[in-house]
């Protein structure tokens, strides 16, 4: 059986900036893959990581549509790992919607790619190019959603980036939620805080990210990115999603 091709599911943005993110994400994780696939611990010829196809698609603005890269596929199966940093409309109705519209017949789906201490790790690094030091006060920055399930996700993540930073971090949303990110930044102010910092809870560069510049902090940091640490988290879902998949040709 032909390995599980790994399909990178991302929201879509119309920034240049966040759609070549997307894909020197994938480019990373499939780099990646092979050379895990020459690994002594990847040697078999079955193994998943063996000559694995990456592809992306896109949920919303932009194609190709995960119905359409599935449907490309043919007969090979596939693993769908949705590249999002919490799970609300997108992973739980978007998503299935699509694999069900591509009629394919051997397509695994992974958890979401947050919230996760990886992600978290990643976030405090972009912090400190930032700038910020311990002691600045720290905004948590999410788009959110309507879905409680992601306002769930989403105040775990927080907490997961206090536990790597070693200090509170206030939580505010960009575009659906209260509070939103300027309110919170002037609320730190007013309370006593001399320099303010927002960790951005986004993957790529787009309109959201840009409108955390104007927020009035000190300084923003870069979304979370093409990180080693991603790579391999989107690797473990997808090597996971594989074993799925492929027991179920097996039966």
């Amino acid at each position: 059986m032909n390995a599980p091709a790994l399909v990178l599911v991302a929201h879509g943005t119309r920034s240049t900036r966040g759609v070549q993110m997307i894909a020197a994400l994938a480019e990373a994780v499939s780099h990646e893959l092979a050379a895990r696939a020459s690994d002594a611990a990847f040697g078999a010829a079955s193994g998943p990581a063996r000559d694995s196809l990456v592809r992306t698609a896109f949920v919303d603005v932009l194609g190709p549509s995960p119905a359409e890269v599935l449907g490309d596929l043919g007969s090979v199966p596939a693993v769908v790992v949705p590249a999002f940093l919490a799970s609300g409309y997108h992973v739980y109705q978007d998503v299935p919607r699509e694999v069900a519209a591509s009629a394919h017949d051997a397509v695994a789906v992974t958890p979401a790619m947050g919230p996760d201490p990886a992600l978290a790790a990643v976030m405090r690094m972009r912090l400190r190019a930032a700038g910020w030091r311990p002691g600045d006060a720290v905004v948590f920055a999410a788009a959110g959603s309507s879905d409680p399930r992601a306002r769930q996700d989403v105040r775990r993540a927080a907490g997961l980036l206090a536990e790597q930073i070693g200090a509170p971090v206030r939580l505010a949303y960009i575009a659906t939620g209260e509070p939103r990110v300027p309110e919170v930044v002037a609320e730190l102010r007013a309370a006593g805080a001399q320099r303010v910092f927002i960790a951005s809870y986004l993957l790529a560069h787009g309109l959201f990210h840009e409108r955390l510049h104007a927020a009035g902090a000190d300084g923003v940091a870069e979304p979370i990115g093409v990180h080693p640490a991603i790579v391999s988290l989107l690797i473990d879902r997808y090597l996971t999603g594989a074993e799925q998949v492929t027991a179920v040709r097996a039966a």
